[in-house]
């Protein structure tokens, strides 16, 4: 995940705060003269996250691939998860999550299956 003083210098977020590791805010995904879309980032617990939300629709392939481009770099892979039912969480009906566990390699199914 890039460091705080990257994300902190993104064009488009307005901080609403941050703390030793994360943050929350705002960010323009398609310009300004879009709705803006809430988004949290952290890097505490051995886990790098990033979750975006927009008031009334989940956010587009396109603008989760925005977020990865802008949270993470082009090396790493991120993982957007869909837990067993009984560990489901919904806090928020279009918020979606991006998520790498820190210092591990995520497996892949091999390129010649997708």
């Amino acid at each position: 995940m890039k460091t705080q003083k990257e994300v902190l210098q993104m064009p488009y977020l307005q901080t609403e705060w941050t703390s030793h590791d994360g943050g929350a805010g705002m960010i323009y995904l398609n310009g300004i003269r879009q709705k803006p879309a809430s988004i949290v980032w952290s890097f505490g617990g051995g886990w790098d996250h990033v979750s975006i939300a927009y008031p009334n629709r989940c956010p587009t392939w396109e603008e989760m691939c925005k977020v990865k481009e802008l949270f993470f770099y082009d090396d790493e892979t991120v993982i957007q998860f869909h837990p067993k039912k009984s560990e489901y969480v919904n806090r928020h009906p279009y918020c979606l999550h991006l998520w790498r566990k820190q210092g591990e390699e995520a497996e892949l199914p091999p390129q010649i299956f997708v």
